[in-house]
């Protein structure tokens, strides 16, 4: 790798480096579980202000895979999170589209993320 890194950067830019750090690319399941640590976060501030969420595995893996990028590592999970879930459930809060009497379910339907009720006895991934 080194070697790559020599062929492709000036020398004057190298000497600048002091240490090359080499990481092993995440996996698919690190990058789920990642997601889920992220959700959980989330579901704690929005537990602040009297919101729950719940998410369904589908929604995990959707993002999952959104965020899955072997040469960015986690990097891009938190970019789509904010894209994705964080900025779009803002709008709901605002237009009063959310009842906080309720958990808030984080779901995908036509390929985009969706908030809607809990079907009874739905399944859902528990992040908080």
């Amino acid at each position: 790798m080194l070697t790559q890194l020599k062929g492709s950067l000036r020398p004057e830019f190298l000497n600048r480096i002091d240490e090359v750090i080499m990481f092993t690319p995440l996996q698919r399941n690190q990058i789920e579980e990642i997601v889920r640590m992220q959700l959980h976060l989330l579901n704690e501030r929005l537990q602040k202000n009297e919101i729950s969420l719940v998410v369904t595995p589908d929604a995990l893996r959707y993002l999952s895979e959104k965020g899955y990028d072997p040469q960015f590592g986690a990097r891009p999970v938190k970019r789509v999170i904010q894209k994705e879930v964080l900025n779009e459930l803002s709008k709901y809060l605002l237009a009063s589209k959310i009842d906080r009497s309720q958990p808030v379910v984080l779901d995908v339907f036509d390929g985009q993320i969706v908030f809607r009720k809990r079907i009874d006895e739905e399944e859902v991934v528990e992040v908080g």
